[in-house]
C-alpha cells in the first residue's frame, strides 16, 4: 500500500477492502480522492477474483463529506461538478457493483461520508461511531443519495428530523431504526468485519449480484413488472456454476463450495 494515497487498497482472499485515507481531515473528500476512490471502485467490480469490498477509514473517522477548503478556494469547482464528479459517480458505483459491499464505520460518518456508508449494502459500526446528516448545519441539503435513501430506510419524519437538525445519531440508535445493520463493541470492531467478509466472500457471488440488481430496480416497479424481473433473474441465476454446487451440495448433504461463478 501507498500510505500517502488519500485511497488505500488491500487485498485478503476474496475480500478487497478500500480505506479512505486522509486522517488527518477526517477522510473528507476532495475531488482528487474521489476520482481514486472511484478507480478503486471499478477496480474492485471488474477482478473476478473479488468477491467482496469493505470500506472503512482510517485513523478516528470513517468520513467527514466534503472537504470545506475545496470549496472554499478561490478556484473552487462548483458544488454541480462536485457533487455529480465526486459524489453521485460514487454512489452509482457502490450500488451498480454486482458483489456484497460493506459499510465498516470505524468512526463518525457525517455528511456526503454518512450517505456513502447508507450507499453500502450492509453497513456496520462501532459502538462508538455516529452519523450526521450534517448539511443543514451550513444551509445546504443531504446529497450524495442522502434524500433518496433516508426516507426509504427509515421513513419521512425520522429522515426529516436527522436532516433537518444535523443531530448525531449513535451507531446503536442507528441499528435500532433499522438504518444500519449492525453496531459492534469497539475492541470487536475488526473481528466483526473481517468475519462478515469472509462469509460473503464465500457465498455465491452472481447470485448475491443479481439479488443486488432486483433490489436496485424494486424500489420503482409496480409489482407484476417485478415480478416477472424475478423470473428472468431467477433464470439467469439458475444458470451460474453456484447454483450447480449449491443444489450438488444439498443433494449430498455436505457444505457448498461456491466459486463465485
Amino acid at each position: 500500500m501507498n500510505t500517502k494515497s488519500s485511497i488505500l487498497i488491500g487485498t485478503e482472499g476474496g475480500v478487497r477492502t478500500i480505506q479512505f485515507n486522509r486522517p488527518e481531515v477526517f477522510n473528507s473528500f476532495n475531488q482528487s480522492m474521489g476520482r481514486a476512490f472511484q478507480a478503486a471502485l471499478d477496480e474492485a467490480a471488474a477482478d473476478e477474483h473479488v468477491r467482496c469490498v469493505v470500506i472503512t477509514g482510517a485513523g478516528k473517522a470513517f468520513c467527514a463529506g466534503q472537504d470545506l477548503k475545496e470549496v472554499t478556494a478561490p478556484d473552487a469547482p462548483d458544488f454541480t461538478e462536485i457533487v455529480e464528479r465526486t459524489y453521485n459517480e460514487s454512489i452509482r458505483r457502490i450500488r451498480a457493483m454486482e458483489k456484497p459491499v460493506i459499510g465498516a464505520v470505524n468512526g463518525v460518518a457525517a455528511g456526503a461520508g454518512a450517505n456513502i456508508a447508507l450507499a453500502c449494502d450492509l453497513t456496520i459500526a462501532k459502538q462508538s461511531a455516529s452519523f450526521i446528516q450534517a448539511f443543514s448545519k451550513i444551509g445546504l441539503i443531504p446529497d450524495s443519495g442522502g434524500t433518496w435513501m433516508l426516507p426509504r430506510l427509515i421513513g419521512m419524519q425520522r429522515a426529516a428530523a436527522l436532516t433537518f437538525f444535523g443531530d448525531k445519531l449513535p451507531a446503536d440508535q442507528a441499528v435500532a431504526m433499522g438504518l444500519i445493520y449492525n453496531a459492534v463493541p469497539d475492541e470487536e470492531f475488526e473481528t466483526a468485519v473481517t468475519e462478515l467478509a469472509n462469509r460473503l466472500a464465500a457465498m455465491p457471488t452472481r447470485g448475491l449480484g443479481l439479488t443486488k440488481r432486483a433490489f436496485n430496480l424494486g424500489w420503482d416497479n409496480e409489482l407484476s413488472a417485478h415480478l416477472t424481473l424475478e423470473r428472468d433473474l431467477q433464470m439467469e441465476a439458475s444458470q451460474t456454476a453456484d447454483y450447480a454446487e449449491g443444489v450438488a451440495a444439498f443433494l449430498e448433504k455436505r457444505k457448498p463450495a461456491f466459486t463465485g461463478k
